[in-house]
């Protein structure tokens, strides 16, 4: 038996992958690739950590040197927003959401236009179109984003 130094070398979180790691491509096809970076955030956080948001500025401009798309998902939006819980419609009205949303482009570098509020579902026993709608929304954006960047791939 051999002794590979690929297959005993641990996976590292806090590193980048290294072309000598186990199963390191070094040209992956389009199908190996990431096509979108979302981030997904709760806005029922008072506030977020700083190294976590100077980790995500980090990720997502990595991503970016890359030419990944970038999105986020702001999630529990009715439990941070008595307005939205009392009408799931007031979404866009709520000055707070705004806020919460303005705060985590700043910090983070993803536009607000790509920041997409939903809804969980929680509490709920049948499904709801207004909560459906907010996801449903999300995930085509998610979608959209990704066939951007793979028609992009396919033209360079």
């Amino acid at each position: 038996m051999t002794s590979d130094k690929s297959f005993t070398r641990k996976f590292n979180p806090v590193g980048p992958l290294e072309p000598d790691d186990f199963g390191y491509n070094p040209a992956p096809s389009a199908d190996d690739r990431v096509h979108v970076l979302v981030c997904v955030m709760s806005a029922n956080t008072p506030q977020i950590n700083s190294s976590l948001l100077k980790k995500m500025t980090e990720v997502r401009e990595k991503a970016s040197e890359l030419g990944i798309p970038q999105m986020a998902v702001m999630t529990h939006i009715d439990a941070a927003c008595g307005e939205i819980q009392k009408d799931l419609k007031n979404v866009y009205r709520s000055r707070h959401l705004q806020k919460k949303m303005k705060d985590f482009s700043a910090a983070v570098g993803i536009p607000v236009n790509c920041i997409f509020p939903v809804k969980n579902y929680s509490e709920e026993i049948d499904m709801n179109d207004e909560v459906d709608i907010l996801i449903l929304s999300a995930l085509r954006k998610i979608i959209d984003f990704g066939d951007d960047f793979i028609e992009k791939m396919e033209t360079e």
